[in-house]
């Protein structure tokens, strides 16, 4: 008997494809498939058992082994295929899973025969609720089977026609857009018309009085100019950016929260059928930040602001705004001053006006500090304002004399708090100082004297402040010269405008809501804060605080012992043999701290970071949105301003006033080529008549609804 030769040649390996930690998938081309949980077989099956294989997927997801993403990207599928299959499972048991992949390609699916049935009873004269009623279904469903031939027909007609986007739209029945949709969905249309509908007290109707703002802030004309439209659409851009700044006036704060609206009710106030919904809107954000043009839509909304407020410019204030990342992916660090510690973030530094307002805001790359941002922050800041001069007002982040030199020389003033300590001024040093500043008059303690920086090089002033009680000195430094000292003061100190800007844009605007959870990985050659010289400078910051302390209680000993009698240095290091030897061993350990951190570079690519890969989120549609709010922000801001002639508690409670009444429900009225939109009466009488004062300037402005030939109107309803 002839014996056969054994193949020693390599074996085939499985490929294997990990799911997670502690889960792996394993193929064997031709063999068999298997999953592994913590290295041991959980399931086996044939290749091309498709209910086997879809039973290990979902056992995974059920027993809590895998998330059904996971398992989605392991076996190749969609993150639906996994659901779909889990609820098959569930309802049908193992035979749920081993259903055919659908129908043939190329064969058509029947009809229902109830949507055959539906037609017909219609056909025979029943109403949508009689057929709703007897088919068990609800009225939209039965409704579009009954008119789905006709809508069919109806489609079919205008393409042959050949119709265009015109401004005009063929729809006369305002509650049912059907001829716009057909038209958007056959690439004939860009945005849809507004019709309104006439109503009483329809609510939320009363944003509608921030329109005029709105176009004046010249966002529609950039938003055209910067993207052009977004496709064929329905809901095109002109819609799309009137929803978002309505919806953030309204404290609609997140896409998420129109779920808890009627679209149909939101829909009147912007004359369609019904607002677009939530999956809707994030498609549209996200067709707009494809084309990766945020910052030139923030830049054309700086310049048409910079034209309308040019005054308020002379002083520019400057701050990051930290919003934290409560993620699971590894994102750089920022030190969060509400907080007090340093968390996953992303910083946005921001320039407001001298009241406070927004005029752009800018995403730092890495948390890059201050210092950092300064450059660049005032080169969009010369290009907006051209030749005029402009004093920048930062905090203590943007210290640093070498930078003061860069920045003075580039044209640009400078007012900040000083760092560092600073030898007291006596006090009989400082007087008082009054001026009279928007209309207020202001008096401060201070000392006013000229300082040299850098060995002499750089000459500034220094305003100092004396608080009532004496006790504190506040340091103000400046290169400005020509004006009186309580005015810079008074810049200094209102600083704190701008803080409650971030304060009141996060509480009422969601200003640091995520808007999406994509991210990617950091460039590898990017240069970043060294990680491990982070944890290095931690431990001997450590160190050397133990070292102190163990010196204070060496001393204090060392006190102590010398008040006694026959006290002797042999002695007194006899009983402190203990502490001296633990002085000894931090004095080592601080001394290996400090080579360790010589040798560690301070900073380092990010490709050689250690451990899990270093990654950024994706800011486009976060900026875009950050402008949208921006905008409503800076709307708010203008009717406050249109009302204080008619309030005169404006500064105290003018904003509250404002939301109220664009929160309110209003009655819609059209003529021919008017819109009248009549607010409630509001809470009280007086507050009603400064809305109807506001409501009078803001007619004289002869405003047309953005899409429409149709002259806007406000009023505000009698009292009843």
């Amino acid at each position: 008997m002839e014996q056969l030769e054994l193949n020693f040649g390599p074996l085939p390996v499985p490929k294997t494809i990990p799911i997670n930690g502690k889960c792996s998938l394993k193929r064997d081309s031709g063999k068999s498939c298997e999953v592994h949980v913590n290295g041991l077989a959980f399931h086996s099956w044939d290749p091309g058992d498709r209910m086997a294989e879809s039973y290990a997927m979902v056992n995974l997801v059920l027993l809590g082994y895998a998330a059904p993403l996971e398992v989605a990207k392991a076996f190749g599928v969609s993150v639906r295929t996994v659901f779909r299959r889990r609820d098959r499972f569930e309802l049908y048991g193992m035979s749920g899973l081993g259903n055919s992949r659908g129908r043939p390609e190329g064969a058509k699916a029947e009809e229902d025969s109830r949507i055959k049935m539906a037609q017909a009873m219609r056909e025979g004269g029943a109403t949508v609720r009689d057929i709703a009623h007897r088919l068990g279904i609800g009225k939209t469903t039965a409704q579009r089977w009954t008119e789905k031939e006709q809508r069919t027909e109806k489609s079919q007609n205008i393409v042959k026609a050949g119709m265009t986007s015109n401004g005009h739209t063929l729809d006369t029945n305002p509650k049912s857009r059907d001829i716009d949709r057909v038209l958007a969905r056959a690439g004939l249309l860009f945005d849809a018309e507004p019709i309104f509908i006439p109503g009483e007290k329809i609510p939320y109707a009363g944003v509608l009085l921030a329109v005029p703002a709105l176009l004046e802030s010249g966002i529609f004309k950039a938003a055209e100019k910067v993207y052009g439209h977004i496709g064929p659409a329905f809901y095109g851009l002109r819609t799309i950016v009137l929803v978002m700044l309505l919806m953030a006036l309204m404290r609609i704060k997140r896409p998420e929260a129109l779920k808890e609206y009627a679209p149909p009710d939101l829909g009147r106030i912007i004359g369609l059928d019904r607002m677009p919904e939530v999956k809707t809107l994030r498609r549209k954000l996200l067709q707009l930040a494809r084309a990766l043009k945020g910052e030139e839509f923030g830049r054309m909304l700086a310049e048409e602001r910079t034209k309308q407020r040019g005054k308020a410019l002379g002083f520019l204030y400057i701050d990051g705004h930290v919003r934290v990342y409560h993620g699971k992916r590894r994102v750089p660090k920022a030190y969060v001053t509400r907080l007090r510690m340093a968390l996953p973030a992303t910083t946005d530094y921001w320039v407001n006006d001298q009241e406070g307002d927004p005029l752009f805001v800018v995403t730092a790359d890495m948390n890059a500090s201050l210092t950092k941002m300064l450059p660049e922050l005032l080169a969009e800041i010369r290009a907006l304002v051209e030749k005029r001069r402009v004093t920048v007002v930062f905090d203590r982040g943007g210290w640093s004399p070498r930078l003061f030199v860069k920045l003075i020389d580039g044209g640009f003033d400078i007012l900040t708090y000083r760092k560092g300590k600073c030898r007291k001024i006596p006090q009989k040093k400082f007087s008082l100082h009054t001026e009279v500043i928007e209309g207020r008059e202001i008096t401060y303690n201070l000392n006013d004297k000229n300082i040299r920086l850098l060995k002499g090089k750089l000459r500034l002033r220094q305003i100092t402040r004396l608080s009532d009680n004496g006790a504190h000195q506040t340091y103000i430094v400046t290169s400005r010269t020509d004006l009186p000292a309580a005015v810079l003061a008074y810049r200094m100190f209102e600083r704190w405008r701008q803080e409650n800007f971030f304060k009141y844009l996060n509480e009422e605007f969601a200003l640091d809501a995520l808007i999406d959870y994509a991210a990617e990985e950091e460039d590898e050659e990017k240069v970043i804060p060294n990680p491990e010289r982070r944890k290095i400078n931690k431990k001997l910051a450590g160190a050397r605080a133990e070292l102190r302390k163990a010196e204070h209680e060496y001393g204090r000993a060392a006190m102590e012992y010398n008040r006694k009698k026959n006290a002797s240095l042999r002695g007194f290091k006899e009983s402190n043999r203990e502490l001296e030897l633990l002085i000894e061993k931090l004095e080592k350990k601080l001394k290996r701290l400090v080579e360790k951190q010589k040798k560690t570079p301070e900073r380092i690519a990010a490709g050689k970071v250690s451990g899990e890969k270093i990654m950024r989120l994706q800011a486009e549609r976060k900026h875009i949105t950050s402008c949208i709010k921006m905008v409503a922000y800076q709307a708010e801001s203008d009717l406050l301003a249109l009302i204080r002639p008619h309030y005169a508690r404006a500064d105290a409670e003018g904003r509250t006033l404002i939301t109220s009444a664009l929160q309110s429900s209003a009655d819609i009225g059209v003529k021919k080529d008017e819109l009248s939109i009549t607010l409630s009466p509001l809470s009280s009488a007086h507050r009603s008549r400064a809305i109807a004062g506001l409501c009078e300037t803001l007619n004289q402005t002869k405003t047309c609804f953005p899409g429409t030939g149709l002259r806007m109107r406000f009023g505000v309803a009698e009292t009843g």
